[in-house]
């Protein structure tokens, strides 16, 4: 079966492996402590039996929260490394149903070159994972340019992943569980400032997927287009397209895309440009399964699910070949 006959293809799903699990432990990092939630179980099988009942033909694996940086760099090039090779056995397994975005050091830039070389050329990653945030520094970062330089001679395809930023507040819900508000703002938080480094139109040909029906953007592109607009005007930022750059970006459902998320999302980006998510062992396999079968039956979606779970994804992943 060739990536053109998969009916179905999951940009929003994480393998949480043995080496993942260790490179926590080495690192001194608590997913409970980090992120409010604990690390599932998983297993290749397991998620195979789960593809198999919710009519999924293929997965791109791309590592779960918390990313695997805690201030220590050779730690987290080793841990990197780890989980790479791991991952990379698993889809040399099953090739016909998975493959993998490969994560990454950052901050750490030679790390993170080296490893992106390595995954892409020696593992046969897909793409690449990162994190919104590294330690508290956010993709459109200008330190991190020579790693975006390196990815747009490439034509990577970038699944991002929110994170919880390190400082938060205290005693409310949303500064506890971060799936709840965190996540959806760290990534709102990176793709804005994303957009005000012109990160986009810069580095043309990096194919980004932004998670969980583009999190808030929906709401604050209008915004930021204004009120950014504003600042420029005062001298206080850059001009900047917010519409081109915004026009760039792919977008999964993964999460609760009905019966709000994917109405908004598709107000503000391309119907081309969206494509399916499970974000499996995170979401209980039969909450998922449910949330497909609505969506499935769902007619106000009967122009456009066939894109959403196949032909959009296949012209992002094909995009690779070029």
């Amino acid at each position: 079966m060739t990536l053109d006959d998969k009916k179905c293809i999951d940009f929003h799903a994480h393998p949480v492996t043995a080496s993942f699990r260790k490179a926590m432990s080495d690192l001194g990092i608590d997913p409970m402590e980090e992120d409010g939630f604990p690390l599932p179980a998983w297993t290749p099988e397991a998620h195979l039996n789960f593809m198999d009942t919710a009519g999924i033909d293929y997965t791109v694996l791309s590592v779960p929260v918390p990313h695997i940086y805690n201030g220590d760099a050779a730690e987290a090039v080793k841990a990197a490394r780890a989980v790479n090779e791991e991952t990379a056995d698993i889809v040399r397994q099953y090739p016909e149903r998975f493959s993998f975005a490969a994560v990454v050091p950052l901050p750490d830039i030679e790390g993170t070159l080296a490893e992106t070389a390595y995954a892409l050329d020696t593992l046969g990653a897909c793409g690449i994972k990162t994190a919104t945030n590294m330690g508290g520094i956010y993709l459109g970062d200008p330190q991190f340019d020579p790693v975006l330089e390196e990815w747009n001679r490439r034509h990577t395809l970038v699944i991002v992943h929110p994170c919880r930023a390190r400082l938060r507040p205290e005693n409310v819900i949303t500064g506890t569980v971060a799936a709840i508000y965190e996540y959806p703002a760290d990534t709102t938080r990176a793709v804005l400032n994303m957009i005000a480094h012109r990160t986009m139109t810069r580095f043309p040909d990096i194919r980004w997927v932004i998670p969980h029906c583009g999190s808030f953007l929906p709401y604050m592109l209008q915004r930021f287009t204004g009120v950014s607009g504003i600042l420029a005007s005062m001298g206080m930022m850059e001009t900047v397209d917010v519409k081109a750059e915004f026009e760039k970006l792919y977008f999964d459902i993964a999460g609760d895309p009905e019966p709000v998320q994917l109405k908004m999302l598709r107000m503000v980006a391309a119907d081309d440009h969206i494509v399916y998510g499970s974000d499996f062992p995170h979401s209980p396999a039969p909450v998922i399964t449910a949330k497909k079968k609505h969506f499935d039956e769902n007619a106000e979606y009967d122009g456009i699910r066939e894109n959403i779970y196949s032909a959009n994804a296949v012209k992002l992943l094909k995009q690779e070949e070029r």
